[in-house]
């Protein structure tokens, strides 16, 4: 196996590839990256068992064939060497017993590769229920939602996305049972089919940023325990959570008694100060107080160490019955990183259920749910 190709173009794709290695692989060979050379091109694969990466560098004057090969390498220490290499093209020759020399300008590295027979096989996921959607629009509903997964493995589920693809809309629901996001989406032409899939916040975390900021098409071919993501020159591979996501609907309340429309930047940056009291404590709360009869909001927070706040926080609209709620800042400040609107309507309804933050706009369908903390 031999081949002469450019070194940024390689670590572009290499650093994509990497996303799905983890330091922690279960099986040795996990560990390393797998080079697959045809006399089309290249193939990068990388996998952790839950995730795995594919991805194919076509020949082109970038890339130039010698003879055809595989080989498995360390992948840590191959993507440092690679990096640090002082020249824009490199060379890349597997000699006898996997011995790889990589060579480019006065720089020779020889290290130990492995057998890559033994590199276990990514799924075969047929392509028969696959659909296309904007990538954009896909990333936007993972960053709306994804935060909101469990991180304790306790109830598993949790720790997914439940998304729901039919042919006019996709709705994607997250909570760990103290908060909740939900986001539907309308689509053009989603599956014909109804699909749903729980896949693990993990996983959609990287195949966000391997969407990135541009807008590719993003084909979806969901399998029996894994679902494929097809992105350009990328394969993404993710396994699926198995069991009943809760029927979340029912959390959400019909109605309210209580309801105040905040500017994001006003109210973010209350939480903010707010929470530099409340985190030096050992509960960390706030307070909201919504007095209707004299138009105030307040917010408050208190440690025992440090001392405590108090903000006039400005509103744009309060209606309904006097409230005093007490939540974890932290919740209510990842709900408004992922908000989309300018501005948030929040609606109460007793100071001990959830209350909902939603968007100021009716054409924008997400909601938020956050659960109060028993001060009493």
């Amino acid at each position: 196996m031999q081949f002469t190709i450019n070194r940024n173009l390689f670590i572009e794709n290499l650093n994509n590839a990497m996303r799905a290695i983890s330091s922690r692989a279960t099986i040795p060979i996990l560990s390393g990256i797998k080079l697959v050379l045809t006399n089309d091109n290249l193939l990068l694969t990388g996998s952790d068992t839950d995730i795995s990466i594919e991805i194919k560098i076509p020949v082109s004057d970038d890339l130039q064939v010698i003879s055809t090969g595989s080989i498995v390498l360390p992948a840590r220490f191959f993507s440092e060497i690679i990096k640090k290499l002082p020249g824009k093209d490199f060379s890349f020759e597997v000699k006898e017993s996997f011995q790889t020399r990589i060579i480019s300008e006065n720089s020779e590295f020889t290290i130990n590769g492995l057998d890559a027979n033994n590199y276990p096989r990514l799924p075969e996921i047929s392509d028969e229920s696959s659909f296309t959607i904007s990538g954009k629009t896909f990333r936007e509903i993972i960053n709306e939602t994804q935060f909101a997964v469990a991180t304790q493995e306790s109830r598993l589920v949790l720790t997914g996305v439940h998304f729901t693809f039919n042919p006019n809309m996709i709705k994607a629901v997250a909570t760990d049972s103290h908060r909740l996001s939900e986001r539907t989406i309308s689509l053009d032409n989603g599956p014909q089919k109804e699909t749903d899939l729980i896949i693990p916040g993990k996983s959609l975390q990287e195949l966000s940023r391997i969407i990135g900021e541009t807008d590719p098409q993003v084909r979806i071919c969901p399998g029996d325990n894994q679902v494929l993501f097809e992105i350009g020159n990328i394969l993404f591979y993710s396994r699926l959570l198995e069991g009943s996501y809760p029927d979340t609907d029912r959390l959400l309340p019909k109605d309210s008694s209580t309801s105040v429309e905040f500017e994001l930047s006003e109210l973010s940056s209350a939480l903010d100060r707010a929470s530099l009291v409340t985190h030096a404590g050992r509960n960390n709360v706030v307070k909201l107080n919504l007095d209707v009869q004299n138009q105030t909001v307040k917010l408050s927070g208190e440690s025992a160490e440090i001392g405590n706040v108090e903000e006039d926080v400005s509103f744009k609209n309060l209606e309904g019955e006097n409230l005093e709620i007490s939540f974890n800042p932290d919740y209510l400040r990842d709900a408004l990183r992922a908000s989309i609107t300018d501005a948030v309507v929040m609606k109460f309804t007793q100071p001990l259920r959830p209350f909902t933050v939603t968007p100021n706009r009716d054409d924008v369908n997400f909601v938020q749910l956050i659960t109060p903390v028993r001060t009493f």
